[in-house]
């Protein structure tokens, strides 16, 4: 039987609060938190997953409760394309669209839900393949940003969850915050290290690391190296208009859709390198497939409130470019297609190596000016 009474709730928020007060590390946080608030919403399984938004996928950190077939209690690598669940990235765009807040939803296996944009079919989809009735999944923020997210689940056949139950998971989740955000502080000084602050992203140092071990298998058995260059049009007008505020929830927005744009490619790397340039180092996929993730990052970026959308530019040793022995030359040929998307107003990406052996790109990139530091002034001049 369901108890939502006041102090079934009240002692549930103690015992949370005093376990996450003891957690040494954030997976004890973890582990506190599924099973608390799995008793606390008197659910039958509870899971923490967290956003890597560097490679777009929600990553499953603990399972607890009743167990489909398929599940493990720390799994080892169980994660979803937050391209299936894009709710997730939607969580803090209405914060900043409209002053609202985060806050739990509900789903149910009959595809009724209020999550973010309306019932998510993955989420259905995903109650009804592991025998469960409904769900209340609620943000787990940190830092102002979406970290993760605490789902709780019942049984079929069990009273489905509410509204008041979604409210309810809303503070849990906000405790559970509190305390992944006490055990992270010291983990957080080394990840920060290859992170960009504002977006988390990886940032310019996590791309040249991945992108040397990349052409280093490259060069070993011919394995697949893409790179897109993206460059967020219109954000010195937006600061000079509306001011750095919304500047930077511009850059956090775009931020969000470059790792959801980022999942289509598995184990693919979404980077801020500074400014108003972002990227995605992709390794061992087709390059079509780098491609209509690229269209699609022009696509949705041309929907945002604010901004004049984005040029992309793709280089990819799959494409006739000639030898890359360099990340250097991989960024100068992304460079230079991303510069010629600029200058024609492309609303979709320009692709190195795409026009035969007289590609403009290419021949630019081969011929690159004799001062590295005016190198992109250069490329930006003299493409047609």
């Amino acid at each position: 039987m369901v108890d939502d009474s006041a102090d079934h709730r009240l002692r549930a928020v103690v015992e949370l609060a005093q376990v996450l007060a003891t957690a040494q590390t954030p997976l004890d946080a973890v582990r506190a938190a599924a099973r608390r608030a799995r008793l606390a919403l008197d659910g039958s399984f509870a899971a923490v997953s967290a956003w890597e938004r560097e490679t777009g996928r929600l990553r499953v950190l603990i399972n607890d409760g009743d167990l489909a077939p398929g599940e493990e209690p720390e799994p080892a690598d169980e994660s979803y394309s937050v391209h299936d669940f894009p709710e997730i990235a939607e969580i803090l765009h209405g914060t900043w669209a409209s002053g609202g807040e985060p806050h739990a939803w509900v789903e149910t296996a009959e595809g009724t839900g209020g999550s973010p944009g309306g019932s998510s079919w993955g989420r259905t989809a995903a109650l009804r393949r592991r025998g469960r009735g409904s769900c209340v999944v609620a943000p787990i923020v940190l830092h102002g940003r979406a970290w993760g997210e605490l789902y709780v689940a019942r049984g079929i056949g069990e009273p489905a969850f509410g509204r008041k139950d979604a409210d309810f998971a809303t503070v849990l989740a906000a405790l559970v915050a509190s305390g992944i955000a006490q055990t992270e502080r010291l983990a957080e000084v080394q990840r920060l290290a290859f992170t960009d602050p504002l977006t988390g992203l990886g940032n310019r140092r996590a791309v040249d690391v991945r992108l040397d071990e990349a052409l280093e298998r490259h060069r070993v058995d011919g394995t697949v190296v893409s790179l897109v260059v993206c460059d967020l049009n219109g954000l010195k007008s937006v600061n000079d208009r509306l001011g750095h505020a919304v500047g930077d929830r511009l850059l956090e927005r775009f931020g969000s859709l470059l790792s959801l744009c980022g999942a289509m490619l598995p184990g693919s790397l979404a980077a801020r390198l500074g400014g108003d340039e972002f990227c995605i180092v992709a390794v061992g996929v087709d390059p079509g497939e780098v491609v209509a993730a690229a269209d699609e990052l022009c696509r949705r970026a041309a929907e945002l409130e604010v901004g004049e959308g984005v040029a992309c530019g793709v280089a990819s040793t799959g494409e006739a470019i000639g030898p890359v022995r360099s990340a250097r030359r991989l960024f100068r040929l992304a460079d230079a297609a991303q510069y010629r998307a600029k200058a024609l107003r492309a609303e979709h990406p320009v692709v190195a190596g795409q026009e035969g052996p007289d590609d403009p790109v290419v021949r630019l990139a081969d011929s690159p000016p004799a001062h590295p530091a005016a190198e992109r002034r250069s490329l930006r001049g003299r493409l047609p």
